[in-house]
C-alpha cells in the first residue's frame, strides 16, 4: 500500500461572524451606505433642502449628468428615506454576501445605468432624487444572478426574492402616481439586469467553485502495488 499526496483544496472563506467574514463585510457596507444616506438627509434638512435641487437629476440637462452619482443619496424628506431604508438594506445585504467587491461594482453599474435612464426618459424640467432606483436595481440583479452564474444556491435566492418582493415591487413601480418617478424605478430594474451580466462570475472560476468541496478534508488516495 502507498499513499499519494493529496491535492490541496482552497480554504473556504471564514464565516465566523467577524467583520472580516463575508457576512461582516456585507453588513458593514450596507450599514455604511445607510449611514451616508442619513448624514446627507441631516445636511439637507439643515440647509433648507438645498441638496434636493442641486443634487438631483434634471432630465436632458447636460449640466445635471454629474448628479447621476449624487441623486441616490438625496431624499425629499425623512419619510422618503425611511421608505427606502429597509428594502435597501435587506436586498443589499443579500446581494453583497458572495463578494463585497462585486457588490460595489454592481451598485455602481445600477446607479450609472439607472441614472442615465432617468436623465433620458423623465419628464422635461423634473428633478429626480432618491435611492428607490437602487432598490429596484438590487431586486432585478438578485432575480437574475442565479440564472447568470448558474449556481444552485443563487437560483434559490432568486426564487425567494421573487416570492418575497415580487408583488411589492410591482405595486411600487408607481406608473401614473404623482410625485413618484416610475421612470427611475424602471431604469433601476434595467440597471440591475445590466449589472447581473457585467459582474457575473467567469466560467472557469464558477467551475472551480462548483468542484471545490469546502469543509471536507482532502481524502488520501490509495493504490495497491503488486507483490514482488
Amino acid at each position: 500500500m502507498s499513499t499519494l499526496p493529496s491535492v490541496p483544496t482552497p480554504a473556504p472563506a471564514r464565516d465566523d461572524g467577524s467583520l472580516a467574514s463575508p457576512l461582516g463585510w456585507a453588513a458593514a457596507l450596507n450599514v455604511g451606505f445607510l449611514a451616508v444616506l442619513w448624514a446627507v438627509e441631516l445636511v439637507n434638512a439643515a440647509t433648507g433642502r438645498n441638496l434636493t435641487q442641486s443634487g438631483g437629476i434634471v432630465a436632458r440637462d447636460f449640466g445635471s449628468l454629474v448628479n447621476i452619482l449624487t441623486s441616490p443619496f438625496v431624499h425629499g424628506n425623512l419619510d422618503h428615506l425611511m421608505a427606502n431604508a429597509l428594502p435597501l438594506f435587506s436586498l443589499g445585504l443579500i446581494a453583497a454576501l458572495p463578494s463585497p467587491r462585486r457588490f460595489l461594482l454592481m451598485t455602481l453599474v445600477v446607479i450609472v445605468v439607472g441614472g442615465l435612464g432617468i436623465w433620458l426618459t423623465a419628464p422635461a424640467g423634473t428633478v429626480t432624487i432618491g435611492a428607490s432606483g437602487v432598490v429596484f436595481g438590487y431586486f432585478s440583479y438578485l432575480l437574475l444572478r442565479g440564472l447568470v452564474d448558474r449556481r444552485p444556491a443563487d437560483v434559490l435566492v432568486s426564487v425567494g426574492i421573487a416570492i418575497a418582493y415580487g408583488s411589492f415591487m410591482w405595486s411600487a413601480v408607481g406608473i401614473g402616481v404623482t410625485g413618484i418617478s416610475w421612470q427611475g424605478h424602471v431604469s433601476g430594474l434595467v440597471g440591475g439586469v445590466v449589472a447581473a451580466l457585467v459582474v457575473r462570475t467567469p466560467k472557469k472560476k464558477r467551475e472551480a467553485l462548483t468542484e471545490a468541496l469546502p469543509g471536507l478534508p482532502p481524502a488520501a488516495q490509495e493504490r495497491s502495488d503488486p507483490a514482488h
